[in-house]
């Protein structure tokens, strides 16, 4: 439970969810590109990136005095197994849009 709180949480801020949609549009991204796409400081920004570290939902690799963040590929795997136990593709409407999740 406590692992599913701190995901839910680190997705339920704007800016760390901002912050997985470029990751998942880019691919890799290091903490001044993604600071200048969300006009925040590098202290910010490394303090999202720290909270989604944490649950899981990224991971880094450094290249010299750079750290490189992508998404967890197995990351939000807990989150769904919970959610939706009976596996097969998991939809979740959010008014006008929907979040299909599946596993590769």
């Amino acid at each position: 439970m406590r692992k599913l709180t701190d995901v839910l949480k680190s997705i339920a801020d704007e800016n760390r969810l901002r912050i997985l949609l470029m990751l998942a549009e880019s691919g890799e991204m290091n903490v001044s590109a993604i600071g200048d796409a969300l006009g925040q400081s590098q202290p910010a920004v490394s303090h999202h990136l720290n909270q989604l570290r944490n649950a899981g939902l990224i991971e880094f690799r450094r290249d010299g005095k750079f750290n490189f963040y992508a998404l967890n590929p197995t990351g939000l795997h807990e989150l769904i197994d919970q959610l939706f136990p009976h596996g097969g593709p998991a939809r979740i409407p959010l008014g006008g849009v929907e979040i299909a999740f599946k596993r590769k």
